[in-house]
């Protein structure tokens, strides 16, 4: 039985005019990259410099100017676990007011429709698993996070109530973690994956003994590639319209942070050993989606977490000898 009775694909036109808010990072590169191998030549973008997302003003001129069709707003301040517990007002502050500019002004500008990507971290430290959609604010949020969880779950929030109270389209878009091209090395700002990717393979390329990793490894994680995140946001685009509720995304699947090193080690090999640093935070200790919806919908990812270690070590590979040999 289709629970989702209005699905039905969009007719996007090629030159419809698209916003992507957050185009240099990693999901928004991501969206531009596809977007325009499958042809549609109208995209509209510009650099934080260029538009300063927090600034309602500058917003308004924007939107005023480019006039966009579409918007998928993939622009967020993002970090690690460190960076959240060290800047939660930071994240909750400069989180709603992109969100909120980036909305409010596709409302009044008559944008047909907008994506909103969230985070699995908008669920509560012990929800069940796999983590439902009815599960949004049925508990506590993970502490280590709160403030850009707290921001995700006004964001959807808002797509929600300005389609009840003002008809506008957006849908809200839940990925799991992500990782791929144009990710952060950068261990401050990096995500886990590509942050064990770094340590690993720096440790193997300084023939270390030992790599110190965070937490104890028993936390449990679900990984998608950012290119199958960009797809299954072009798909649910043109063929998902339900604008009262959200969805998940991901692969439904969750592997242990320890099992994930020792895939690492195992592809770059590393034959030293990896010491578990206990009194770093573990983070929330399991999220793994449930994705029924999303694969009532149509969409599967392609790319297995195998794949996209390979994909992460040799992007980091080709970064670290590039440095080494070209050192500034």
């Amino acid at each position: 039985m289709n629970l989702f009775g209005n699905i039905g694909n969009l007719k996007m036109n090629k030159n419809a005019r698209i916003y992507i808010a957050g185009h240099t990072g990693m999901v928004g590169s991501a969206i531009k990259r596809l977007l325009e191998k499958e042809g549609y030549n109208n995209l509209i973008y510009a650099t934080s410099k260029e538009l300063d997302l927090t600034n309602e003003i500058a917003v308004k001129l924007f939107f005023e100017k480019n006039k966009p069709e579409y918007v998928i707003l993939a622009a967020a301040k993002v970090g690690g676990i460190q960076a959240n517990i060290d800047n939660p007002a930071i994240f909750l502050r400069d989180n709603l007011a992109i969100q909120n500019n980036v909305i409010h002004q596709a409302y009044l500008h008559n944008v047909e429709k907008l994506v909103f990507l969230g985070s699995s971290c908008i669920y509560p430290k012990e929800c069940p698993q796999p983590m439902k959609e009815e599960q949004l604010l049925t508990g506590k949020l993970e502490p280590t996070n709160e403030g850009y969880a707290l921001a995700k779950i006004a964001g959807l929030k808002m797509c929600q109530y300005y389609y009840k109270q003002y008809g506008f389209k957006s849908i809200s878009l839940m990925p799991c973690n992500l990782y791929g091209e144009n990710d952060s090395f950068d261990l401050a700002h990096s995500h886990v994956l590509s942050a064990l990717v770094k340590k690993i393979t720096d440790a193997k390329e300084q023939d270390l003994p030992t790599v110190t990793l965070w937490g104890s490894g028993i936390a449990r994680r679900e990984f998608m590639n950012v290119k199958d995140c960009a797809e299954a946001i072009l798909f649910m685009l043109k063929n998902y319209h339900i604008y009262d509720n959200f969805i998940n995304i991901g692969w439904g699947e969750d592997v242990s942070i320890k099992e994930l090193a020792e895939m690492i080690k195992h592809k770059t090999g590393f034959m030293g050993e990896i010491h578990w640093d206990t009194s770093k935070p573990n983070g929330m200790l399991r999220k793994c989606m449930d994705i029924n919806q999303m694969k009532e919908i149509g969409f599967q990812p392609k790319i297995t977490l195998s794949e996209g270690i390979d994909e992460m070590i040799h992007l980091y590979k080709t970064k670290y000898l590039q440095a080494k040999t070209n050192p500034i």
